[in-house]
């Protein structure tokens, strides 16, 4: 079974009309889900899969408890780091997301740093990521880091610097080797 980590802009609610589509194919195939807690796209994610009564789901969270777990699923609880603020609350969960999965979904805004982030480390680990970019209408898969670059070229120039105080070291070295 594979592992497929499902995210997205927490500003989303009207999920792609493609992307219901794409979750009864990851329902048929029987592969496992591994979604945040957030609300927007994780929530309306979860909605779809609750739709299909769907069980083969993990729910990661960086509180004691999630946010938000519409079928009830197994709760993976990843700490975050002592006096954490902000995005930084939700990063360690990411990368265990990231780390644990075999492929990626991601919904994205065009603008949420958090989800174009977790697209770079998912093609940092070789690990393809099929995006749903809604601003721009486009659907890409992202196998690489320079596919990831080229996906942020029709973005806003100012995520950039969004993006910067939110990688580590190691990733932002990354992407200037791409």
């Amino acid at each position: 079974m594979a592992m497929i980590l499902i995210g997205g802009s927490c500003n989303i609610v009207d999920l792609p009309d493609a992307l219901a589509g794409r979750i009864a194919s990851i329902v048929a195939a029987e592969h496992g889900v591994l979604i945040g807690d957030a609300p927007g796209a994780d929530t309306e994610v979860q909605a779809l899969l609750v739709g299909h009564g769907y069980e083969h789901v993990g729910v990661f969270c960086a509180g004691d408890e999630p946010r938000n777990n519409l079928g009830d699923w197994a709760i993976y609880t990843v700490p975050p780091p002592q006096g954490a603020h902000g995005f930084a609350i939700q990063a360690d969960k990411d990368r265990e997301m990231v780390r644990r999965a075999d492929y990626g979904l991601m919904i994205w805004n065009g603008t949420s740093p958090g989800t174009v982030l977790n697209v770079l480390r998912l093609a940092l680990a070789e690990k393809p990521c099929v995006t749903y970019d809604v601003a721009n209408g486009l659907v890409t898969t992202i196998r690489k880091v320079a596919d990831w670059r080229t996906m942020l070229s029709r973005a806003d120039p100012e995520i950039w610097d969004l993006l910067a105080t939110r990688m580590t070291p190691d990733e932002r070295l990354a992407t200037t080797l791409a």
